[in-house]
């Protein structure tokens, strides 16, 4: 088995994301997030509203196991993410990256707090905590690879992370390239050495015993 994915590795991704994008001018987050059709900016709500939606799976007595919390998703613009989450744009980029912060802390406590044998539907496998917090970090981890190449900034996170949210995750990713590339190549984002980049994608949230 591989090594458990926790609530510490979560708060991790997100302070270290946030480290990073902290450094961006002020004047760069209309510019496309990488290969996405969204800005930077909409690129960060939809983050945010991923670990708010991820929290919110797990915060009812008893999860949902047929569909999602019935929040209402709306975009602000054709063609831009629907999220229940929208940062206000007068707070500017700090207040941007402060609802990053505080939707992965609704999303660190959850999985600190939820029982290890809850369940919670997903559309890619009805999960338990550990899986919420893997997917959590994927989405941290890989949006803001998008975010990074979009605002000029360097982002490599710790090889020991990327290797756990494989494991958790990808669980047929080679074990035997970089974990990070091995990560961005399992998210349709590269290529690996021998293996071409992905049209299409999906981890596998179900929980292996």
């Amino acid at each position: 088995m591989p090594d458990a994915v926790t609530a510490d590795d979560l708060d991790l991704a997100v302070q270290r994301a946030v480290a990073v994008l902290r450094k961006a001018p002020s004047g760069a987050w209309d510019a496309k997030a990488g290969t996405l059709e969204w800005d930077c900016w909409e690129t960060v709500e939809h983050l945010s509203d991923d670990l708010f939606a991820y929290a919110a799976q797990l915060g009812p007595k008893t999860p949902p196991m047929d569909g999602e919390v019935p929040f209402v998703w709306e975009s602000r613009r054709a063609g831009g993410p629907a999220n229940a989450v929208h940062a206000n744009r007068g707070a500017g980029p700090a207040g941007l990256l402060q609802v990053l912060e505080a939707c992965g802390g609704l999303l660190i406590a959850m999985v600190r707090s939820t029982p290890p044998d809850v369940r919670a539907h997903h559309v890619f496998g009805a999960s338990d905590p550990e899986g919420f917090a893997a997917m959590g970090i994927v989405e941290i981890l890989v949006h803001t690879h998008d975010l990074a190449d979009g605002l000029g900034l360097p982002w490599e996170p710790p090889a020991d992370l990327c290797s756990r949210v494989l494991g958790r995750l990808f669980p047929d990713a080679p074990r035997d390239t970089a974990p990070w590339a091995t990560l961005l190549w399992a998210t349709g984002r590269a290529e690996l050495p021998g293996r071409s980049r992905l049209t299409s994608w999906r981890w596998d949230g179900l929980v292996r015993t």
